[in-house]
């Protein structure tokens, strides 16, 4: 409308007609070759400088004549970008440079001679033109990238290059029209080529920070982001995630038992490993807009803005057994025969002040999946903080007494070592969420821990045989219980564990062995370990088989409450399980 009301299709002369043609080659030519400023995906190119140029020299008409054209030819030049972009870029030539004409006129410029002792006008339809460019390029990237004004004019008015870049640019067009002014065309094409020079310049001098910036941010092994720059996307996220209500979690992930294969296959196959291994990482994270980074050593770091903490939990656990799935040369010697990775998350709420904060928690969360067996994602509590995390192993002499015991499975069985380290962990919880007695908790504890001891009995190719038991083996594995109850009963410290050790898998509906006890015949606790158990062997995976979500086993003990498990202690554990983990 502003265009309509001002624009006249009329040459006064032939010479103007010739500047006008000569002018809008000049801008196609400038608008051509812009070079790149902030924000990210904005550019720069030279033609305002023609354009205000033309308004101080030849006034109004002519100047809105070549940005009609202008316009026109690049639209048609320029086709697979949409329409609205285009009309909306000349909207914003349009009311720039009728504003810019009539603050020039009303504050004493005048039209046709470029007059250095009067400068104030052009300082303030300079600035006037920066002003509504920067409100209406704000306005662009609102509609176009979604991002908020405030953040746009931050990054506008905060990077110093921005502001010099365009600056010469307005400046530029004083010179372009000194040089129009005393030499016509010729002048105009001098003023182009220096342009264009100068914008072949900007771009390679922008491609080669834009390189080292790359590099300098970048890890030399993985390709992945280093620690330096982790952190200051980290403090960036953080702040947006307060200023914009929306959730950001980070994940810390450590390669479980790394120094094990490099001490086997050398530092140079572990730095091939951790190249694969960053590969896959980025691979994923960028699937999801999440930002990957090795942290230091084995450990890397996954930024996932606009994630609650059970989607990053779902993401975690996905690539974490993708991992496990995932065949890297001589994992086959580690102790679950495949790569394996412990991970621990965070999600930034009202209570996390700083990034510092959020990582520290992010790292304690990791460590309690180290203390549970590995192969875990764990998501942060302070509760774990106050309660597990310092050590789960110290409570007293018989906690260690049965802790050298289970020790023996690491020669022998990592997975059930793992595993009881786990339930043990969930026993502790459990306990403390049932308000046992300081003497039922003390016998649960160390139950859990040791439960599975008899089956330091079984034959190390049954134990750690891939495929289905035969019948015979099935029934060699059943017979754990008893042995381990055999070994517990040589140990007067441990000796209270035995009904735990021998009737875990018992069950509610007397189906169970190794004596077919039903309901409340089965001792309580014993009862309870028989969830615990259950349901962590429900949920830990081995490499390349298929096992259940915490979702799915949730389904599995609520259909087989008053069957397998007593329905007495299913639902407490299941609001437990579901509050640990956010399900």
């Amino acid at each position: 409308m502003t265009f309509v009301l001002f624009h006249k299709f009329d040459f006064h002369s032939a010479s103007e007609t010739v500047m006008t043609y000569a002018m809008i080659g000049s801008v196609l030519l400038l608008t051509h070759y812009t070079f790149q400023i902030p924000p990210e995906k904005n550019a720069l190119s030279m033609d305002s400088a023609i354009y205000l140029a033309s308004l101080y020299v030849f006034g109004l008409e002519l100047t809105l004549n070549v940005l009609f054209f202008t316009s026109i030819i690049y639209a048609l030049y320029q086709w697979k970008i949409t329409r609205w972009k285009h009309f909306f870029n000349f909207s914003i030539y349009s009311i720039m440079i009728i504003s810019c004409y009539f603050l020039f006129i009303f504050s004493g410029g005048e039209i046709g001679t470029i007059n250095s002792e009067n400068l104030l006008p052009y300082f303030l339809s300079l600035s006037l033109y920066f002003a509504i460019n920067s409100v209406l390029i704000g306005m662009y990237f609102i509609l176009s990238h979604s991002e908020d004004l405030v953040s746009v004019f931050k990054g506008i008015y905060k990077d110093k290059t921005l502001l010099i870049s365009y600056t010469s640019t307005l400046l530029l067009s004083l010179v372009t029209g000194v040089l129009i002014q005393e030499e016509g065309i010729f002048g105009l094409f001098l003023f182009v080529c220096i342009a264009l020079l100068l914008s072949i310049a900007f771009n390679q001098h922008f491609q080669l920070f834009m390189d080292i910036s790359k590099k300098a941010n970048k890890d030399f092994l993985t390709g992945l982001n280093n620690h330096g720059y982790f952190k200051e996307i980290l403090e960036k996220e953080v702040t947006a995630a307060k200023e914009s209500g929306v959730p950001l979690c980070v994940a810390l992930l450590d390669l479980d038992d790394f120094k094990k294969y490099n001490d086997l296959f050398g530092h140079i196959h572990g730095d091939h490993l951790l190249k694969k291994f960053g590969c896959l990482l980025e691979t994923e994270s960028k699937a999801r807009n999440h930002v990957a980074a090795r942290y230091g050593g084995e450990e890397f770091s996954i930024i996932m803005p606009n994630t609650t903490s059970r989607e990053a939990m779902r993401f975690i656990n996905e690539l974490r057994k993708k991992v496990n799935d995932t065949y890297f040369e001589g994992v086959e010697a580690l102790p679950y025969g495949c790569l394996s990775f412990s991970a621990g998350i965070v999600e930034s709420d009202k209570g996390t002040y700083n990034s510092s904060e959020l990582l520290k928690k992010a790292d304690q969360a990791m460590y309690h999946s180290k203390a549970q067996g590995k192969n875990l994602v764990q998501i942060f509590s302070e509760e774990h903080t106050k309660n597990s995390l310092k050590g789960p192993l110290t409570y007293n002499k018989e906690l260690e007494s049965a802790e050298q015991q289970l020790k023996i499975f690491l020669s022998k069985d990592i997975y059930t070592y793992r595993h009881s380290k786990r339930v043990f962990q969930y026993a502790v919880d459990f306990a403390r969420k049932l308000e046992l007695s300081d003497h039922e908790r003390r016998i649960m504890t160390l139950g859990a821990l040791i439960h599975d001891i008899g089956k330091l009995e079984i034959p190390r190719h049954i134990i750690n045989k891939k495929t289905r038991l035969d019948p015979h083996e099935w029934e060699m594995m059943k017979k754990h219980v008893t042995w381990g109850k055999d070994i517990i009963s040589a140990n007067k410290q441990l000796e209270e564990t035995i009904p735990l050790v021998e009737l875990h898998h018992e069950r509610y509906d007397g189906k169970g062995y190794p004596h077919g006890l039903k309901g409340e015949n089965i001792p309580k606790l014993a009862r309870i370990l028989c969830i615990i158990d259950s349901f962590d062997a429900m949920t830990t995976e081995r490499p390349y088989q298929k096992t259940k979500t915490f979702e799915e086993a949730i389904v599995e003990l609520k259909t087989c409450s008053g069957t397998q498990f007593d329905p007495k202690y299913v639902g407490p554990f299941i609001e437990l399980i579901e509050q640990q983990y956010n399900i």
